[in-house]
C-alpha cells in the first residue's frame, strides 16, 4: 500500500475527516505510522504520534504536551477499510479505549460509549463483538508487555528525528 489518504469515522460524535494534515512517517500492509497537530485547538494536548496496526486493529498514539512531554499513551481501538482503487484507508474508531500515563496507571475509557453505541444501532453485533475482542487481545499485551512494545515503532522514529 503506498502513502494512503487517511481517513477517521467516528460513530460518537458521528463523523467522518480526512486526516489531511497527519504526516505519514511509515507505510506497510501492517503498520501506519503518523506525525500529526491536533485537529482543534486543546489546553492539554497539542501534537502527536500515530501508529496504526491493522492487523491487531489497535491504534497507538503518543499524546504529546505543548512543550513536547508525554501526556499519556492512547490506545484506540479500530477496524479498517482500504480502498485501492482510491488509495485511501477508511480507519473506523470502535469507542473503545486505554489510557495509559506516564506512572504506568492504565485505565478503560468509553465502554459506555461502546454499549451507547450498540443501543441506538450505530454498530452492529459484528462491531461490538470485534471491539471488545480487540480489547481484550490490547489489554492482555499491556499486562504482560506494557506499553512499550507497542510504542517501540513510534519512538524509533523519533530517535531518528521524524
Amino acid at each position: 500500500m503506498e502513502h494512503p489518504i487517511l481517513y477517521r469515522r467516528r460513530f460518537i460524535p458521528d463523523e467522518c475527516v480526512q486526516l489531511k494534515d497527519d504526516v505519514i512517517l511509515e507505510c506497510n500492509d501492517k503498520i501506519i505510522i503518523t506525525k500529526w497537530k491536533t485537529l482543534h485547538d486543546r489546553c492539554d494536548l497539542s501534537s502527536g504520534y500515530s501508529c496504526y496496526y491493522l492487523d491487531r486493529g489497535v491504534k497507538v498514539s503518543k499524546f504529546l504536551k505543548a512543550d513536547g512531554s508525554l501526556l499519556c499513551w492512547y490506545c484506540d481501538i479500530i477496524t479498517s477499510e482500504y480502498d485501492p482503487e482510491k488509495n485511501s484507508l477508511l480507519v473506523i474508531d470502535l469507542l473503545a479505549d486505554v489510557k495509559i500515563y506516564p506512572d504506568g496507571r492504565q485505565r478503560v475509557v468509553d465502554l459506555d460509549e461502546l454499549s451507547e453505541a450498540f443501543e441506538k444501532g450505530l454498530i452492529d453485533e459484528t462491531l461490538l463483538k470485534k471491539s471488545l475482542l480487540s480489547l481484550n487481545k490490547l489489554l492482555n499485551d499491556l499486562y504482560e508487555h506494557g506499553i512499550l512494545q507497542l510504542a517501540e515503532p513510534i519512538e524509533e522514529l523519533i530517535a531518528k528525528g521524524l
